[in-house]
């Protein structure tokens, strides 16, 4: 089984690192499950393109950002529509100002990846089309990773 790791990235400091690496490590010693962290390809593409510089050039060279972004986006997409099997999404205040994680969730429900989404914003301010996507909606790891260990334990 492999799992996509949905969430904040443009406008987090870490771009969301940290809680991407402690459930990778978790979901491979309790589920022997693979992991794609976007993290870690976006990582990937930068080295591969060289385009280290490329958030300058959302002022600087626009048209640059532009073409560079959208092989991001394609390789997300594909990751979650042909190489995972299930996403697990931690919705917070950073998705807000991005537009990734929204697009991610929709893709994984549309062609009927299961959605667990982890939310972190107060269920009134929680979009109705996310919650919508969703296959279940947790307030915590823990209680994820317990439906997790219960849903995939024998698989």
């Amino acid at each position: 089984m492999i799992a996509y790791l949905s969430g904040a990235m443009e406008h987090v400091a870490d771009e969301g690192a940290h809680w991407r690496e402690d459930l990778t490590r978790w979901l491979k010693k309790e589920l022997n499950h693979d992991v794609i962290d976007p993290v870690l390809t976006s990582q990937s593409l930068v080295e591969k393109h060289q385009a280290h510089e490329y958030r300058e050039w959302k002022t600087s060279d626009p048209q640059q950002f532009v073409q560079f972004v959208r092989k991001a986006i394609d390789l997300d997409l594909d990751n979650v529509i042909n190489n995972s099997d299930y996403i697990i999404c931690l919705w917070n205040s950073d998705v807000m100002k991005g537009g990734g994680t929204h697009g991610e969730v929709t893709m994984a429900y549309h062609t009927g990846k299961p959605v667990y989404l982890i939310n972190k914003v107060d269920e009134k301010d929680l979009s109705g089309w996310i919650m919508s996507c969703s296959t279940n909606i947790f307030t915590e790891f823990s209680a994820l990773k317990s439906f997790l260990k219960e849903t995939y334990s024998n698989s």
